[in-house]
């Protein structure tokens, strides 16, 4: 009797945290291990995922300014890319402008995945982020 009822309460516990049919957008790299990951997650908990490749079609300024919003936008700043790397941004990072400018010239400064749904923004795989969604 008791292994029935522990597995109706774990049962409902994943319905608390099922997202069946939430409509997301889904900004990646197909190639990109992280957002493999984050796909893999949002799939299995039912988000409805809606795709675009970060490098083939690349986000705008004025997207970019939409997302980061009032944000840090060192937050989108992919500390992996070779650019980050080379520019060491960590220890000297670029104004908001001059980042946006270098994430629409080479996206692949864009921290990824980048996940949207219902106003909110999540940058990179945040399984906290992802659950407020």
């Amino acid at each position: 009797m008791p292994r029935t009822s522990q597995k109706r309460s774990s049962g409902q516990a994943s319905k608390r945290t099922d997202r069946s049919g939430k409509k997301v957008r889904f900004l990646h790299a197909p190639k990109c291990k992280t957002c493999g990951k984050a796909r893999k997650f949002m799939e299995r908990r039912g988000f409805q995922l809606y795709f675009r490749d970060l490098l083939k079609d690349r986000l705008s300024s004025s997207e970019l300014e939409t997302l980061i919003g009032s944000r840090d936008h060192t937050e989108f700043l992919n500390p992996r890319s070779g650019l980050f790397r080379r520019k060491h941004m960590k220890e000297n990072p670029p104004s908001r402008s001059e980042a946006i400018r270098l994430m629409t010239k080479d996206p692949s400064l864009i921290r990824r995945p980048v996940i949207v749904a219902g106003g909110r923004v999540v940058v990179g795989f945040d399984e906290n982020g992802i659950a407020r969604l």
